[in-house]
């Protein structure tokens, strides 16, 4: 069986080598020939064009960055539609617009071919462990059971949504919670900074309170917290799943106040330095607001 892997961005890269380590024969491309390269030294077959790489594939994984990317390489000229086996079968895991992996679905049955919405929870740290999460969309439980080899090779947590669809709505409202949580959590820290509280001692009560929250325990502990703001998940790809959120939320005639505020403080870091920065670094970001200097776990606050 020919298994192909499309994107190999901060996620993808891990993903596909994780699948490559497993002993799983894997083909894969990536528009940055050094990501490319990267995975081949797990085991993948590099190939040096898109067309190359889901040619005859059975199986075609998309990690890609933003919905017009998804329908260009899917269902656009030349497409991975057009390339792949009869029949076979594509799992995008890509965090795009619902309205576009609805197109995606009925450009799959247009062509015969079946198809997986998979998006991936946790961070990129996750994915270089192999303890990604899974939010799928399915409707063929045939085509589960194809895919799940894949995603044990790449993850730890299997959620079943639903019909094909629901991986990618799922998704979306997950990571509308994280990232207005996250600024709530640097806006959080800042404040206790300015009252001269302990980070530690902060982190400590919001672990066993109601206000406990992975951002402050886990995300920002092992990365903005320690001075570790690279990336990770930037700034342009949290605005933008902000972004697909409210977008949502307007199509439905739905107001969402806080994560309108929320998307707001995403796009106005957008054009400072931190834009490339991990998203945590909205501690540092916040703290630049308010003239301090970042708190750090350690620091003597």
């Amino acid at each position: 069986m020919k298994i192909a892997f499309v994107g190999l961005g901060a996620m993808g890269a891990p993903m596909a080598s994780n699948i490559a380590r497993k002993g799983i024969a894997l083909t894969v491309y990536d528009i940055v020939r050094a990501q490319v390269d990267q995975v081949a030294q797990a085991g993948a077959t590099p190939a040096p064009t898109l067309g190359t790489a889901v040619e005859g594939a059975e199986i075609v994984i998309t990690m890609l960055p933003a919905t017009q990317h998804v329908l260009d390489v899917v269902a656009g000229a030349d497409s991975i539609l057009d390339r792949m086996a009869p029949g076979g079968l594509l799992i995008d895991m890509s965090t795009i617009a619902p309205s576009g992996t609805d197109r995606v679905i009925e450009s799959c049955k247009s062509k015969g071919i079946r198809f997986i919405d998979a998006p991936v929870g946790r961070l990129a740290s996750h994915a270089i462990r192999g303890e990604s999460l899974f939010m799928v969309g399915c409707d063929d439980e045939r085509d589960f059971e194809a895919a799940k080899p894949l995603f044990d090779a790449m993850g730890t947590s299997i959620i079943r949504c639903g019909k094909a669809g629901t991986g990618i709505r799922i998704k979306i409202v997950n990571n509308f919670q994280i990232l207005s949580i996250a600024e709530i959590t640097a806006e959080a820290l800042v404040l206790g900074a300015k009252l001269g509280l302990s980070v530690e001692k902060m982190k400590e009560v919001n672990g066993q309170t109601t206000a406990t929250n992975g951002q402050m325990q886990v995300n920002f502990a092992t990365k903005s917290l320690i001075g570790d703001t690279e990336p990770g998940f930037t700034f342009d790809l949290s605005h933008k799943d902000m972004t697909l959120a409210m977008e949502a939320a307007a199509e439905l005639r739905l107001g969402l106040p806080v994560g309108a505020a929320a998307r707001a403080v995403y796009g106005a870091a957008r054009s400072t330095p931190f834009a490339k920065k991990d998203f945590s670094a909205l501690l540092d970001y916040a703290s630049d607001l308010a003239g301090i200097e970042p708190p750090r776990l350690g620091s003597n606050a």
